[in-house]
């Protein structure tokens, strides 16, 4: 977690919403006794994957329709116990999309962060990595949700939400690369 924090001390957020979610980051996540565990309170790390096809030149993203928040979103989850959250995010990746992920040739490569409510009253610092697939058609697994497809960028950027927008502009930009 020491690694992530210094990381996060030195990131070039890319909006406001970013900059604000760094700064709550950096105040609330070392207080935390066991800041990847969500059972040990509210307030937990959470990891997810910008999946592109190309780390080059990224021409298209996978996202999955949630389930509950019935928004399109970057596959992404917990942390689970001995995991890292770029780990957990390649692992979500793949659960979530079917897809045969990795992180880039030069390693797992965070990019952004985003502070968010989640389910159950609590609060998400999810760490945001991006991964590449091939472009073939996901097939996630039977217990997630199955509308999940390649966007064009343009498509993605329209239908993000706020907290998904500032890292699809990243990863468009080539700031990733």
């Amino acid at each position: 977690m020491q690694q992530l924090l210094s990381m996060l001390r030195t990131h070039k957020a890319i909006d406001q919403r970013e900059r604000d979610s760094i700064q709550h980051f950096l105040d609330v996540v070392p207080t935390l006794l066991r800041p990847c565990d969500e059972d040990a309170g509210p307030l937990h790390v959470t990891a997810s994957a910008i999946v592109v096809d190309s780390f080059i030149d990224p021409t298209a993203t996978v996202l999955h329709l949630h389930k509950r928040l019935n928004l399109w979103l970057q596959p992404g989850g917990h942390i689970e116990i001995g995991e890292t959250p770029a780990d957990a995010a390649l692992r979500e990746a793949h659960e979530e999309t079917g897809l045969v992920v990795a992180h880039p040739i030069a390693g797992a490569h965070f990019i952004h962060v985003d502070v968010h409510p989640g389910p159950r009253g609590h609060t998400h610092f999810d760490v945001r990595y991006v991964v590449t697939a091939p472009y073939e058609t996901p097939k996630p697994g039977p217990e997630e949700s199955q509308d999940v497809k390649w966007f064009e960028w343009e498509q993605a950027v329209a239908i993000a939400d706020d907290g998904l927008l500032g890292a699809l502009l990243v990863c468009r930009a080539g700031i990733a690369g």
